[in-house]
């Protein structure tokens, strides 16, 4: 007999007009009953056709609460019904345009009515705010109303009292202008001591009981550990190392550290790194890499390798797409039911004492729980440091629990590709392939590099796209796009030394001077300003999660400068650095990216010119001579005899005339284009690179 089965699918009731959108995060309510637009001319020409304000709701697809929102308010018909008849609501996903993101978010934040995701805010139709907040919840608790009375009284208030939301309107727009307009303002030059009162500022906010800085929520901040790393470097002072090392070591015992499947979560919501959110994105894995990488060329405790390579591994393994470029995140919430996890948020990572025995049995579990703790509702920290009698057996009991929880389904990933987080992921992988002799890391900052090249770059135009998903190209590159790939193509060259990642580097420069350099105020724009629905042009002034792309635009002029000789670059760089020099007075410590791009420039960086042929093992063991060390003001070149080396000495003419020794791979290190006497005697190479 055969028998045939038909399953009956549950087809969206609602599409709205995200049903085209590209964006993970808007395709999820693109069935909602909410009139749904996504940014543009359609929904803005429609308010104001209208009259209605806009309700802009601003979010991202790991975001809990914003799923929270969209489970809660968004899918439900009688608030739906509200939200079509008084308003034209957008929503937008912060990472696709954190132009539009940084202006409302700057006014939540000026306004007192408290900045987060999901930000949700009220516009005229001529896009000026006039009210906002986070998260609403569908019914009122916790000292907040609920999302249906946000919309009532704003839609009461638009009616009856416009003069008044007009005001408001007008006054709020005018104070974002006037913050807009004070950013990168400065105009003093900056010295070694603002690099030392960055120093003292971070000193302050050390919080030694748990390492990193600050009270909770937790933020890894991986541009501190940069910082205080090239800080040590500069003075030897030991402190700087050991707040370095001490947060290091606490993140990667901490919650915030996946201890069964690697990577780290986004941030901790409790000053001892025990309770993070789950979300896990590219970003903080490609700088965390980085920062236990370079601690190791610090400190060649082989801890900070081990905890590098796991993340890095993790980053291959679930955030790298079959075309080579990675994803954007990898979601907080599962479809797993928990009596211990608010809607799945983090489910897919939790254990019992319970599952733990059950997975690793009673005797292994045991010696498991002496070295391991559970933070309720759940979550594995580390208590105290293995021997090396217990590792092998907590490395056992760890792919045991991997292999277990492989069985429970998996959090959602955003797979859109952004040109700026690829960039990131590119020099992680480049500078760990130097640091561990690790070819296979440079395989795969080769082959994301070479995506973004073939998907995401107009040749003819020079130009990037910011966003890749679904075969489809979209949104032009803002200046962290830019920035951070010039980056990763500057560390892929010191790897590879295949020079058309540098020409590159130097291409994307030019456009990215061309887009975003401001002439009045210099330093640079975040966008491009070739979109008239955006209400100002901002810029990004300070170093958070991600650094700020205007403190690696001065460290990539820098680096630009001494690898082409351009003074052109050195002149953009000083002024950006003065630019900012307002902020970097007042609150040095808020701009650790900038001081390392500062304290590059005022130093006297070494020029390596190792002259050999590619991969020879004398050219090898020469470059891991440099690579074993921790040497930041630096530039890395190889004269190859080809065209790599002919291309390089039309920018450095001395390089042309660079040759081996006696045919054998030669170093040649150089301050300000002045070199020593070449030599290809390791002892003599190790000597002078330790030079100070």
């Amino acid at each position: 007999m055969v028998i045939t089965t038909f399953f009956l699918f549950q087809f969206p009731t609602y599409s709205n007009h995200l049903a085209n959108e590209k964006s993970p995060y808007l395709q999820l309510h693109a069935h909602n009953p909410v009139d749904w637009y996504p940014w543009g001319a359609e929904a803005i020409e429609k308010a104001r056709r209208d009259q209605k304000p806009i309700l802009l709701s601003i979010g991202y697809s790991t975001c809990h609460w914003c799923h929270v929102m969209e489970q809660e308010s968004f899918s439900d018909p009688a608030i739906a019904e509200v939200m079509n008849r008084y308003f034209v609501s957008i929503k937008v996903d912060r990472e696709e345009r954190p132009d539009l993101d940084r202006i409302y978010i700057t006014f939540l934040e000026l306004s007192a009515h408290g900045a987060g995701y999901p930000a949700t805010v009220f516009l005229t139709p001529d896009l000026k705010p006039f009210f906002g907040g986070t998260y609403f919840p569908k019914e009122a608790g916790n000292g907040l109303p609920s999302f249906r009375e946000v919309l009532t009284e704003m839609s009461k208030a638009w009616t009856n009292d416009r003069d008044n939301v007009m005001k408001a309107a007008n006054g709020a727009a005018g104070a974002l202008n006037d913050y807009v307009q004070q950013q990168a303002s400065g105009t003093e030059k900056l010295t070694a001591k603002t690099i030392d009162e960055a120093y003292a500022g971070l000193k302050g906010q050390y919080d030694k009981a748990n390492g990193g800085f600050g009270d909770k929520p937790k933020y890894p901040q991986p541009v501190i550990m940069n910082f205080l790393l090239r800080y040590y470097a500069r003075t030897g002072q030991p402190e700087s190392l050991n707040m370095a090392t001490t947060s290091l070591r606490a993140i990667a015992a901490g919650g915030i550290h996946d201890h069964v499947g690697a990577g780290f979560y986004r941030y901790a919501v409790d000053a001892a790194w025990r309770v993070p959110h789950f979300e896990k994105m590219p970003y903080d894995q490609a700088q965390l890499a980085l920062s236990y990488a370079e601690t190791y060329q610090v400190t060649h405790d082989p801890y900070y390798r081990d905890i590098s390579r796991s993340t890095l591994d993790y980053m291959l393994k679930d955030l790298r797409s079959p075309a080579g470029g990675f994803y954007s995140a990898q979601d907080a919430d599962s479809n797993i039911e928990s009596e211990s996890s608010e809607l799945g948020e983090g489910a897919f990572y939790l254990w019992s004492t319970d599952s733990l025995k059950q997975v690793l049995g009673p005797e292994s579990a045991a010696v498991f729980n002496s070295y391991y703790g559970l933070e309720p509702p759940g979550i594995l920290f580390m208590r105290r440091s293995p021997d090396r009698q217990s590792a092998a057996l907590l490395d056992a009991s760890r792919k045991k629990l991997f292999e277990a929880r492989a069985h429970r389904p998996e959090p959602r990933r955003d797979e859109k590709l952004l040109t700026a987080w690829n960039g990131l992921a590119i020099s992680a992988l480049a500078r760990a392939a130097q640091v561990f002799d690790a070819p296979e890391y440079e395989k795969a900052a080769v082959a994301a590099a070479t995506f973004v090249r073939s998907n995401l770059y107009d040749s003819k135009q020079g130009s990037l796209k910011r966003r890749y998903v679904g075969g489809e190209a979209g949104i032009d590159g803002f200046l962290d796009d830019y920035a951070y790939l010039i980056q990763g193509l500057l560390d892929l060259y010191e790897t590879s030394f295949d020079v058309k990642w540098l020409s590159w580097a130097v291409e994307l420069q030019k456009t990215q001077d061309e887009l975003f350099w401001d002439n009045q105020h210099a330093a640079y724009f975040a966008s491009a300003g070739n979109d008239s629905t955006v209400l100002f042009r901002v810029r990004d002034d300070y170093d958070a999660a991600e650094p700020s792309a205007n403190s690696v635009s001065g460290m990539n002029l820098v680096r630009l400068w001494q690898m082409t000789d351009r003074a052109e670059w050195k002149q953009k760089a000083d002024k950006t650095f003065a630019a900012f020099s307002t902020l970097a007075q007042s609150s040095p410590e808020i701009l650790p990216q900038l001081m390392a791009a500062l304290d590059f420039s005022l130093s006297k960086p070494k020029q390596i010119i190792i002259a050999g042929r590619p991969n020879a093992p004398d050219t090898r063991a020469l470059l891991r001579l440099v690579h074993e060390r921790y040497i930041p003001n630096k530039f890395l070149i190889l004269a190859d005899g080809g065209a790599g080396q002919r291309q390089i000495s039309t920018w450095l003419r001395f390089v042309g005339s660079i040759r081996q020794k006696d045919g054998k791979a030669t170093a040649y290190i150089c301050e300000n284009y002045v070199c020593k006497l070449p030599t290809n005697d390791p002892q003599v190479v190790a000597r002078l690179l330790d030079e100070k």
